[in-house]
């Protein structure tokens, strides 16, 4: 039997070096419905890596939340997942996605395309020590270029009963290069529709959304680069699909910057503002004074800056 897992409200994505714990709330706070740790290494949290546990603060409010692991060894993807499960944390997910090169190279991540048994096998493995129904994996269509395995491992890991399957519709090869193929989500609901299917890949507005399930019919999507330029995007999507205005976008960016300033202060009391310049600049894109905001935000060097912003915003202070 499966959890009941939230599928009418869009997932936040792993985001590595940005989907922290006030992001998280920031994108929950916007209705974002099931969120992801950072990408966690499995040796990392057997052998205490400096770092590693960061990635793992929560609180209450970030719930429900699951824990992304990385790892190609059993027995380490065995370990993290019980100390994972002795510190409290329900859900997992497994990347077999990631192509970047110091995971890939340790055979993790989208290496583990090249021997989709071992992605089987390392599941089976969580499922040990936890419910099928709670794990879930992150892959891609394959490792090389019009070489799929996704449908063979969906199929073998939908007989497990695993809670979800996110599909990122590109090779491994790819990274993000060319055009997310949603036509593969497509066919694979329709061909396991028992399997819960999450969508990610060039989810840029809550518009792509809308179109990516009313196109492939799959349970849900997951908003990754989306949410990094929009966390606002979460609102959007629950407002166009009630056929609602998304609102002011000067007064949205305001709140987002508010949002942003309570949380960072509250759980990262001494994380510099100086972290918001990669951040908070993507948000203005659409902005009528896009660039002199950007500008602004990209030299900001304390939490006052950021309110200031803010404010101007609200008021309306800035033109073209």
């Amino acid at each position: 039997m499966k959890d009941s897992l939230p599928t009418k409200s869009p997932w936040l994505a792993p985001l590595a070096g940005f989907s922290d714990l006030p992001f998280r709330l920031v994108c929950r706070d916007m209705g974002c419905s099931f969120a992801f740790t950072e990408m966690v290494s499995a040796t990392g949290l057997i052998y205490n890596t400096p770092g590693t546990y960061k990635l793992l603060a929560t609180n209450l409010k970030d719930t429900p939340l699951a824990v992304q692991i990385f790892g190609a060894k059993p027995k380490n993807i065995l370990l993290a997942t019980k100390k994972l499960l002795e510190m409290g944390f329900t859900y997992f997910d497994l990347n077999c996605g990631c192509s970047v090169k110091k995971v890939t190279k340790t055979g993790a991540g989208a290496s583990l395309l090249k021997e989709p048994k071992q992605i089987v096998e390392l599941v089976k493995v969580m499922g040990e020590v936890v419910p099928f129904s709670r794990l879930g994996v992150k892959t891609r269509l394959g490792y090389e270029l019009n070489q799929d395995v996704y449908l063979l491992l969906a199929e073998d890991l939908a007989k497990l009963n695993i809670g979800w399957f996110t599909l990122h519709p590109r090779y491994a090869r790819q990274k993000f290069s060319g055009q997310a193929d949603w036509q593969k989500l497509k066919i694979l609901k329709q061909t396991i529709p028992e399997l819960t299917v999450i969508g990610s890949g060039d989810l840029f507005t809550a518009q792509d959304g809308l179109r990516c399930l009313e196109e492939t019919g799959i349970d849900n999507i997951m908003f990754a680069r989306g949410a990094l330029r929009n966390p606002y995007i979460f609102t959007e999507f629950k407002l166009l699909k009630q056929k609602k205005s998304p609102g002011e976008k000067n007064k949205i960016i305001a709140l987002l910057l508010r949002k942003f300033v309570h949380y960072y202060q509250t759980l990262k009391p001494g994380l510099s503002a100086l972290k918001m310049r990669t951040i908070l600049p993507k948000m203005v894109k659409e902005l009528p004074a896009a660039k002199k905001i950007r500008h602004k935000l990209t030299q900001i060097s304390s939490w006052e800056e950021i309110e200031e912003i803010a404010f101007l915003l609200e008021q309306g202070a800035y033109h073209d």
